[in-house]
């Protein structure tokens, strides 16, 4: 039998040694990056008997929060995995030590350091994925950033990638010879680069494997390769404490519906994406300026989602079933209550993740996110300091 590599990529921080070359980092970019286990909140139940199409797969993905979440659970399944990150966290690296062969575990995990902003190291996770497992089936490129804004300055003084510290200026990782944002070339153009490779890279197999007789129009699912993206509720919310976040997730969703129509009988290759919302993950736990925005205190209050509830959603668009079912507009039940339909699993969908709720995001006339698990309470905090910075006549000098 064949055996083919799955990847899956999670979140690199920031290098605090070397200005924005993540590669050579030897501390995360947040002093508080380093992840506690997140609690165990309720899954999302949707689905309760999944097709059985994900096992002797192979992976590629990154190595925090929703993405090792994702690893683990197809891991879980039997697939080989592929971590392409800057280094391995505590977590993740116990991930990788009890999968290290074959007569430990029915699958394998690699590790390969890669700077997702350096293209030639994103070349060489296919090159590891085929040399170790003989190839990917499935690629998930969810490496991401935050974005901080003003408030670093008292808790964490490191620079970073942010809009509202310009190139010049004391806090940007941005040098302005650089022409270019970091947090952009992570959160936009590395996942823009992989999927072009993943998509040359499953081209190039199928060219170089004997090949059963065409397969008609209606061909299961479960020939699909996969890439599967990590948006946000930030594609549709707009933060103003976040442009470069908040643009970059915009663009993401748009690239994933433009390439809708790679999922076809001609080339059977599915491009999807979650968006999730408040995470129970190191991007906001460890990050004491984006956790305060979160109001939990109280009932009714903030509500985290966790990384296992994304995961399993992102399971849901990779092992080869046809719908899953999603929350309906509340419009649609004509009484104000939300309601439940199905959604057919094709190249194109974007699934909002929320507290125990799934929803579809349309590319038109969408209601946006709403519900537990999609609201940050004390977001105007964030929003008058910025305004504040701005009212005092500093703002982006050198």
């Amino acid at each position: 039998m064949e055996t083919r590599a799955v990847s899956i990529r999670d979140i690199p921080p920031f290098s605090e040694s070397n200005s924005l070359r993540l590669a050579q980092a030897t501390k995360p970019w947040h002093p508080h990056w380093q992840a506690r286990q997140p609690s165990s909140p309720a899954r999302v139940q949707v689905d309760s008997s999944p097709p059985e199409q994900l096992r002797h797969k192979q992976l590629l993905t990154h190595l925090s929060g929703i993405n090792l979440a994702f690893a683990r659970l197809l891991l879980r399944k039997q697939c080989n995995v592929l971590f392409a990150d800057l280094s391995l966290r505590p977590e993740a690296k116990e991930v990788v030590d009890a999968h290290t062969s074959a007569s430990r575990s029915p699958a394998r995990a690699v590790f390969q350091e890669t700077n997702v902003r350096e293209w030639p190291q994103l070349e060489r996770m296919f090159h590891t994925a085929s040399e170790e497992f003989g190839g990917v089936d499935i690629v998930c490129p969810g490496a991401g950033v935050y974005e901080p804004h003003t408030q670093v300055t008292r808790m964490n003084p490191q620079p970073f990638s942010s809009f509202w510290h310009p190139p010049s200026s004391p806090l940007s990782r941005d040098p302005p010879n650089s022409s270019r944002y970091a947090s952009i070339d992570i959160n936009l153009l590395h996942p823009i680069r992989t999927t072009q490779l993943a998509i040359a890279h499953f081209l190039s197999r199928r060219r170089s494997s004997p090949s059963p007789s065409a397969s008609p129009p209606s061909s299961p699912p479960a020939t699909c390769n996969n890439i599967i993206h990590i948006s946000s509720i930030a594609a549709q919310t707009s933060p103003f404490l976040a442009p470069l976040y908040s643009a970059s997730k915009h663009g993401l969703s748009g690239f994933v519906r433009s390439l809708a129509a790679l999922d076809g009988p001609a080339h059977r290759i599915r491009v999807t994406a979650v968006a999730p919302g408040v995470i129970d993950t190191p991007l906001w736990r460890d990050n004491p300026e984006k956790l305060r925005l979160v109001d939990d205190s109280k009932e009714g209050g903030d509500e985290w989602v966790s990384a296992e509830e994304v995961a399993e959603v992102m399971r849901w668009l990779v092992d080869g079933r046809e719908e899953v079912e999603v929350v309906s507009s509340s419009s649609s039940t004509g009484d104000g209550r939300e309601g439940k339909r199905k959604a057919k699993v094709e190249g194109g969908l974007i699934l909002e993740v929320g507290k125990s709720r799934v929803r579809k995001v349309e590319p038109f006339h969408d209601e946006g996110p709403k519900g537990a698990g999609n609201t940050v309470s004390n977001i105007n905090i964030a929003n008058e300091e910025i305004l504040e910075m701005l009212s005092s006549g500093k703002w982006a000098e050198s």
